[in-house]
């Protein structure tokens, strides 16, 4: 007896896309995006991929190791905004890197909270595991310090201290704009260009 086509449509199960690394890592990038840090677990990753969470174990360690792959895309994409900052003007890319960090928290604000799990090879911290795409982020960063003392674009001074100052700039402007202040997008981009303006004018030499 042949079977009616609708037969095959009612009853055939749709394949499972292959269960991969990376697509265990988007599903959780995903779910910390759409519902915030604390709702990540394996199991309700294995439920967004239609699986059991054993299955996962054989692609992924642990929680952690979940978090430190979500982190290193994050990071990647980071270092994609500041590469995106073309300027033969150090100064300039100073300026164009705490723009995008700023940028990069407000785009994700759950995810850039998963990149501050970890740290650059610089900051050894007993418990946190070091990242080496952060290391890479802050290297971008620290060679434009570096390239504008050199100029005399910046005083000079130690290019650790002045880095980690601008960074700490940049994550605390990203921090208050994240507060649900509700200021307006006019507002926020008046606050973000004080912020640059007067950081770069603190750096800069003296003036005879």
């Amino acid at each position: 007896m042949r079977l009616h086509p609708i037969y095959f449509t009612l009853f055939t199960v749709p394949k499972r896309k292959p269960l991969t690394r990376e697509a265990i890592v988007e599903s959780a990038r995903t779910l910390i995006a759409a519902d915030g840090l604390d709702a990540l677990s394996v199991r309700r990753v294995a439920a967004t991929l239609g699986v059991s969470a054993p299955a996962l174990y054989a692609y992924v360690d642990n929680k952690p190791d979940l978090l430190r792959a979500v982190a290193e895309l994050e990071f990647a994409d980071l270092a994609e905004r500041f590469d995106a900052v073309q300027s033969p003007d150090p100064v300039d890319r100073i300026r164009g890197h705490i723009r995008a960090y700023i940028e990069h928290a407000q785009a994700s604000p759950a995810l850039f909270e998963v990149m501050f799990l970890f740290r650059p090879d610089w900051a050894p911290q007993p418990g946190v595991d070091e990242l080496p795409a952060a290391s890479k982020v802050f290297s971008i960063a620290a060679a434009a310090v570096e390239a504008a003392m050199r100029t005399g674009a910046l005083r000079a001074d130690d290019p650790l201290k002045v880095e980690i100052a601008l960074w700490a700039v940049a994550h605390g402007t990203a921090s208050v704009l994240l507060a649900g202040l509700n200021l307006g997008a006019e507002f926020e981009e008046r606050v973000i260009a004080t912020v640059i303006d007067t950081m770069v004018r603190g750096l800069a030499p003296p003036v005879d």
